[in-house]
């Protein structure tokens, strides 16, 4: 398991990630207004209304009128707005902060946001297909996320990335290496983990459809396994020979100090 800190990869093509922050601050928003301002009768509505349920969508069940608040089809996509509780939020809002930007700045805004609604989409249809009669409802923007780091991997697999290690140990590595453990680890746990509260399907399926788009929505000229490796400032080295300066009482020679400071 691993935390994504930070990554020092430059946007080529915006100035600013907007879709990516506007994502961010429209799960803020829905958390708070659904979980910790709402009473629990409001909250379960809520989730009940805009979570997707397989029974639902598939016709082996049907919403008491009185909960229904959007159309059927449109639970594809809200879902991904609600969170159970703040550190389901985060998790998925960091993830998003560190490897959104880079894949927005990769396929463009408009298209960036079609990708990460596609993905989702493709993480409730997955989740819907390995129990088509289930009436709990999914939640939450792990789907989407999925779509997002696959991306990632494909655009930019040689970028050094800060990850904090089994919680506790932070290293930089290169993007590649904790991001295909963690693809691999949704594929095992798909397999392994039948019985928790955690969608693994969903990951899969917004892993594939990300692995999928990014291919057919990047810009024209982006390449996908970019060669271009970005280290972190924190682990940066100084190549450059130090000059030599001249000691006024001895007359020899050294090298000028390197002071260090913050990046």
């Amino acid at each position: 398991m691993f935390i994504p800190l930070h990554d020092r990869n430059e946007l080529k093509h915006i100035r600013m990630q907007y879709v990516t922050i506007a994502l961010i601050l429209t799960n803020i928003v829905v958390w708070l207004v659904t979980v910790p301002v709402a009473s629990e009768e409001f909250a379960n509505a809520a989730i009940l209304g805009l979570g997707y349920i397989p029974a639902i969508i598939f016709d082996y069940a049907d919403l008491d009128p009185s909960l229904v608040i959007v159309p059927d089809g449109f639970t594809f996509l809200t879902y991904s707005f609600l969170h159970g509780d703040l550190s389901h939020l985060a998790m998925n809002m960091l993830f998003l902060w560190v490897f959104g930007d880079n894949v927005e700045d990769a396929l463009g805004h408009f298209r960036f946001l079609v990708f990460y609604l596609l993905c989702a989409a493709a993480g409730a249809f997955a989740h819907g297909l390995l129990d088509l009669a289930s009436e709990a409802p999914l939640i939450g923007a792990s789907g989407a996320i999925s779509g997002v780091v696959a991306a990632y991997f494909l655009l930019h697999p040689k970028v050094r990335v800060w990850v904090l290690v089994l919680f506790r140990i932070p290293l930089p590595l290169p993007a590649a290496i904790p991001l295909a453990f963690w693809i691999g680890q949704q594929f095992f746990m798909l397999v392994a983990d039948t019985d928790s509260g955690v969608s693994w399907s969903a990951h899969v399926g917004g892993i594939v459809a990300g692995l999928l788009l990014v291919v057919i929505l990047r810009r024209r000229g982006v390449p996908l396994f970019d060669r271009t490796i970005v280290t972190p400032r924190a682990v940066e080295h100084r190549t450059k020979a130090p000059e030599e300066v001249l000691t006024p009482a001895s007359g020899v020679s050294r090298p000028a100090p390197h002071w260090g400071r913050p990046s």
